[in-house]
């Protein structure tokens, strides 16, 4: 009957955050500023919420999964151990002239849309899951079904929305 969060004493979290009931953070992870995690969350050993990253109910950050702004995870979302979410599409320390790159020097990304199955580095979307997590298979005409629920989806510009 756990209710407000779970945070091992050798993890980082900024005042700032804001962290949801029955959430456990674990040994050695950080929660920067303005990050907003919801309830029921698992954060991993060595885990990091980068600054107003925003996680939904249920998320789970497997160990040393590394989450950066402006990243936005929904609910029940799984990432995996030492998966990073980056934000930068063409990463570098310095700029063009050999300067050190400074904030202002690039444009931070958000991730990949609701439903994605991703693999890779740098990772590409190599299918679809549905609301059970099974791999969905392909109807056609942009129809994708869940094997195990029945569930139809459809893919519009890049993106599945349930039918």
């Amino acid at each position: 009957m756990m209710k407000g969060p779970v945070v091992a004493i050798s993890a980082d979290i900024d005042p700032s955050a804001v962290v949801g009931a029955d959430t456990r953070i674990w040994h050695l992870a950080q929660v920067r500023e303005g990050a907003r995690l919801g309830s029921g969350c698992i954060i991993g050993r060595g885990a990091y919420v980068g600054p107003g990253v925003v996680i939904g109910d249920n998320v789970k950050l497997q160990n040393y999964a590394l989450v950066y702004e402006p990243a936005r995870l929904e609910d029940s979302v799984f990432i995996g151990p030492a998966v990073v979410l980056t934000n930068d599409m063409y990463p570098r320390s310095v700029d063009v002239s050999g300067n050190l790159k400074r904030s202002d020097d690039w444009h931070a990304q958000g991730v990949v849309p609701d439903f994605a199955l991703v693999a890779g580095v740098p990772a590409r979307r190599i299918g679809w899951v549905g609301r059970a997590g099974e791999r969905l298979a392909d109807e056609g005409d942009g129809k994708w079904r869940c094997p195990r629920t029945g569930e139809l989806y459809q893919e519009q510009e890049g993106v599945l929305v349930a039918v």
